[in-house]
């Protein structure tokens, strides 16, 4: 058997993203999964690929979009090697204003997006039109944009684990022997790990749910109403989330999701009657920045990290893959500063750098 140049811990997104990238680039790759593929924050069910508003542009925005743009073929080129939908859709978003303050700024995010978004996609202002897939308005006006898409978290992850066998990689399920590169992409319990090697609390968890309803919406777009996320999947079901708690006493589901679902039943009433088929808990990876963590592992050789994707790990997945594939590959570092855990060293201990 040939040697192993990149070994990767973790089958959540990030940990996938990365093998396969790698694989990709000609790398002989071994995945390590202590559980099974997305048994942490990756085995959820929202799959909402959105961006930040645009406006008060900063790298961590910059990066989403190109991760955003670079999603379709990024997820045809999984699917086609893997035989496998994924259930991506670039079918874009409505999100309704409250009161002419919002659409104000609304408006004027629409003229910042004609910048930064490059043209390649839309934020605009749009009237109800009073469709059973619109939801409900005060101010009767929605913002519309063309850049959300959607992807199942469930059928993206099998895709991606099904690419990486076709393609010859080595799949690990319980404790594996590490050989060659190692990227630790394993979630709450790797910024736990982190944390403890350099001393400095580098993030934490923050427990999310959500559900899904049987309801065939698959091609109309995502919503968003006051924090929440309406999102129709290729499958016929639509999922509802997501929690963001701090602080628990219940690992799994609770009735937390009683009040999303009243929530969303409020929002959208075309949802009313639809049949609750799936509840989902997990806690998600935050790191200290709200930025993913990647890069190299500080006083670790060979180590590196792919961490923090929070709730935007999925959108960001494609050019996270892309860049860490890059640094561990070719030695090329286009990983933003403000992501990598060496840059952050210094303001999370306020210590100079080559003190830590």
């Amino acid at each position: 058997m040939a040697s192993i140049d990149v070994t990767v811990r973790g089958a959540g997104i990030f940990g996938l993203s990365v093998a396969w990238a790698c694989q990709r680039r000609g790398a002989k790759v071994r995945l390590i999964e202590t559980a099974y593929p997305g048994a942490g924050a990756s085995g959820g069910l929202v799959g909402a690929l959105s961006p930040h508003v645009p406006e008060a542009w900063n790298p961590k925005k910059a990066f989403q979009l190109d991760s955003l743009l670079m999603a379709a073929d990024w997820w045809a080129a999984v699917e086609a090697a893997s035989g496998l939908s994924a259930g991506y859709a670039r079918l874009g978003r409505l999100q309704p204003l409250a009161d002419d303050t919002a659409i104000a700024a609304a408006r004027r995010r629409a003229d910042e997006a004609q910048t930064f978004w490059r043209g390649q996609a839309d934020w605009r202002v749009i009237p109800v039109t009073g469709i059973d897939w619109e939801p409900l308005s005060p101010s009767g006006w929605l913002v519309k944009d063309t850049l959300s898409a959607r992807l199942s978290p469930r059928l993206a992850l099998e895709a991606l684990m099904q690419a990486l066998r076709a393609g010859g990689a080595e799949v690990v399920m319980g404790e594996g022997i590490e050989a060659g590169i190692v990227v630790h992409a394993t979630g709450i319990a790797g910024l736990a790990e982190l944390t403890r090697a350099l001393g400095v609390k580098v993030g934490s968890g923050v427990k999310g749910q959500a559900l899904a309803l049987r309801l065939d919406a698959r091609a109309a777009p995502q919503l968003f109403v006051d924090g929440l996320h309406i999102v129709p999947h290729a499958d016929g079901t639509v999922a509802i989330g997501s929690t963001s708690e701090n602080s628990w006493t219940v690992d799994g589901p609770d009735a937390q999701l009683d009040g999303l679902l009243a929530r969303a039943l409020a929002a959208l009433p075309a949802l009313r009657g639809a049949e609750v088929v799936a509840r989902w808990a997990g806690v998600r990876p935050r790191a200290a920045t709200r930025a993913p963590l990647l890069g190299a592992w500080p006083g670790r050789p060979g180590h590196f990290i792919a961490n923090g994707g929070f709730k935007i790990g999925f959108g960001m997945a494609p050019k996270v893959a892309e860049v860490m594939a890059d640094l561990i590959l070719d030695d090329r570092n286009r990983i933003p500063p403000e992501f990598q855990v060496e840059t952050l060293l210094n303001p999370l201990t306020g210590r100079p750098r080559n003190a830590d």
